[in-house]
């Protein structure tokens, strides 16, 4: 395979192009590259790794190359990639020892959050609305914007946000429902304080 596929290729599932990868075929890797990107960089910036989103999603996919024989297939190939680039944003955190503003950085990320009213009231408001979401993300644990932002923000299930945090299921379905209520604390805290 090169940069440009046929509409065979571009059909074959993910685990069919993984077949491919082990059989020898360094092409079809690239496929799954350009399939995952995105999603792999929206991760990446949704758990933090802000500038440096880039690095850690190129990282993540020398790291699942190198690994691809230990994927087995039990979850997809996108929710084992994310879990790499999960562990890979964590790592980063680690080594620079700093917490990141995740949730700012979800908001510049994500155009279509923009408001699209063209009444200017309707913009500030939303902006308003949307730096109390942001503010009210970075002051929660890690552990509680991390399973947020699998769930809410990159839209995951339970499955795919236990196979990326490494978390069982149940896990999860409690961690996500807490945590909305600290959000939801946290926001009506800042209402009530901006009266």
């Amino acid at each position: 395979m090169s940069g440009k596929w046929t509409e065979v290729e571009v059909a074959l599932d993910d685990d069919e192009i993984v077949t491919r990868v082990r059989a020898g075929d360094r092409g079809a890797y690239d496929l799954l590259v350009a399939r995952h990107t995105a999603s792999a960089y929206r991760t990446a910036v949704l758990l933090g790794a802000g500038s440096d989103a880039e690095d850690v999603i190129q990282e993540a996919f020398v790291k699942a190359y190198r690994k691809l024989s230990r994927y087995r297939g039990e979850a997809s190939f996108r929710s084992w990639l994310l879990a790499i680039v999960a562990n890979e944003s964590r790592n980063l955190h680690r080594s620079r020892g700093r917490r990141d503003g995740l949730a700012l950085r979800a908001a510049a990320a994500d155009p279509a959050t923009e408001a699209t009213a063209g009444d200017g009231l309707d913009a500030v408001l939303a902006a308003e609305r949307r730096a109390a979401l942001v503010g009210a993300l970075r002051r929660l644990p890690d552990r509680d914007r991390d399973v947020i932002a699998c769930r809410y923000l990159l839209d995951l299930t339970e499955d795919e946000t236990g196979t990326v945090l490494g978390l069982p299921r149940g896990t999860v379905k409690s961690r996500a429902h807490r945590a909305l209520a600290k959000l939801r604390g946290l926001l009506d805290h800042e209402a009530v304080r901006r009266g």
